[in-house]
């Protein structure tokens, strides 16, 4: 039988571990904690908003760049809550989901050799981007227990190849915020060596204990080299309608536009008007959502300390991270394809989300983003493990 291997660019990639552990979960029945969805759905309103648009009949393709509505609604967004001017139909590009945002940025703003420094750890997407576009993966790593910037390795991790920094803030896996000083250090950065900005900030609305998350692109010299990149899923609980947009100066959401329209070309035609009236929600809303999840990481952090893990109190995002050393364990991978079927309980381990595979090599990550009753018996479940 012939052997059609894959291309060499994606050797390694495997399968995303989100998709390996949410099987895991489902064939063991255990509470995913993995995997960064809610279990409970956004809006009512936002929901009739798109049922209505079902049965209105907007069901077919919607325009390349995004339906009219949202481009705007999304314009108006960065206005609001940021100051941000962005001309809804130069500046403004829809997408299917964040996801596909970074990848066609990567694909068509980077080309083979080029390097692209981005913080590690690392959403898993952002390896699998950059290889796709032969780019060449820099990390700059952030470290427990604090897990901030380090401003000299940013400095050093830049040569004359890189042509590009991936930022994510609030950051996923560790729930950073990158404060002021962190940001200035890569507005210093970018504009010194006259470099193309990525930022991936779908946890924006999503940060803790009065820490507000303050976009790059607001930033003096910093308008015309960035690409923002969000999304509604997390924002409003809709993760599976996978709407995401970008950002950024005409020239830069052009290339992308170039690369997305070859890829999906267009999707959620119905979805993306309820994602316009949602990003119009009032201040109420936003205020709320915050509330409520930062009582649940305070819910699944104590519940995690109680039990022994070493709990790193994260500042945004949905997820906390812990060290399992205290528990006697070591190998964050095997304790979590151990988790299941010991405890009942999905999480999804650090050491993945990074270069190096000795580093987070003790670290896991816990989606908190769940129902009161569903975390406290996952800590019930975990409680077996310090018994």
């Amino acid at each position: 039988m012939p052997s059609f291997p894959p291309a060499d660019r994606l050797s390694g990639l495997g399968t995303t571990i989100f998709a390996e552990m949410s099987a895991l979960a489902l064939r063991t029945r255990a509470i995913n904690l993995g995997q960064g969805f809610p279990d409970t759905d956004g809006p009512p309103e936002i929901i009739e908003a798109a049922v209505r648009a079902l049965r209105e009949g907007r069901n077919q393709y919607a325009p390349g760049p995004g339906v009219p509505e949202l481009r705007q609604a999304v314009s108006d967004h960065q206005q609001r809550f940021y100051g941000v001017t962005a001309d809804p139909d130069s500046e403004v590009l829809v997408t299917t989901g964040a996801t596909e945002a970074i990848a066609a940025a990567l694909l068509a703003l980077i080309d083979p050799g080029d390097e692209v420094v981005a913080l590690e750890p690392y959403y898993d997407s952002y390896a699998a981007g950059i290889a796709m576009a032969g780019g060449v993966r820099v990390p700059v790593t952030m470290r427990a227990p604090d897990f901030r910037l380090d401003v000299a390795m940013l400095r050093s991790a830049v040569s004359p190849r890189t042509k590009a920094l991936l930022v994510n803030s609030p950051h996923n896996p560790t729930g950073t915020v990158l404060g002021d000083s962190e940001l200035q250090a890569v507005v210093d950065v970018a504009c010194e060596h006259d470099l193309l900005v990525i930022t991936d900030e779908v946890y924006e609305h999503l940060t803790f204990d009065g820490v507000r998350h303050r976009p790059l692109a607001t930033y003096d010299g910093m308008r015309d080299r960035t690409l923002t990149i969000s999304s509604a899923g997390k924002t409003f609980s809709f993760t599976g309608w996978k709407v995401g947009w970008a950002v950024g100066p005409a020239q830069l959401v052009r290339a992308v536009t170039t690369a997305k329209q070859f890829l999906t070309f267009t999707s959620g035609a119905p979805l993306q008007p309820a994602v316009a009236q949602a990003l119009g929600l009032g201040d109420d809303y936003f205020t709320e959502i915050r509330t409520t999840l930062q009582a649940k990481r305070d819910r699944l952090c104590a519940g995690l300390r109680d039990i022994g893990f070493d709990v790193f109190t994260p500042q945004g995002t949905y997820f906390v991270t812990t060290d399992i050393t205290p528990l006697g364990y070591d190998d964050g991978v095997a304790f979590c394809r151990d988790l299941p079927e010991r405890c009942g309980v999905v999480a999804i381990p650090h050491q993945v989300f990074y270069d190096d595979p000795r580093a987070g090599k003790s670290l896991v990550r816990w989606a908190f983003c769940k129902r009161d009753d569903v975390l406290d018996e996952a800590v019930k479940r975990l409680s077996l493990l310090s018994s």
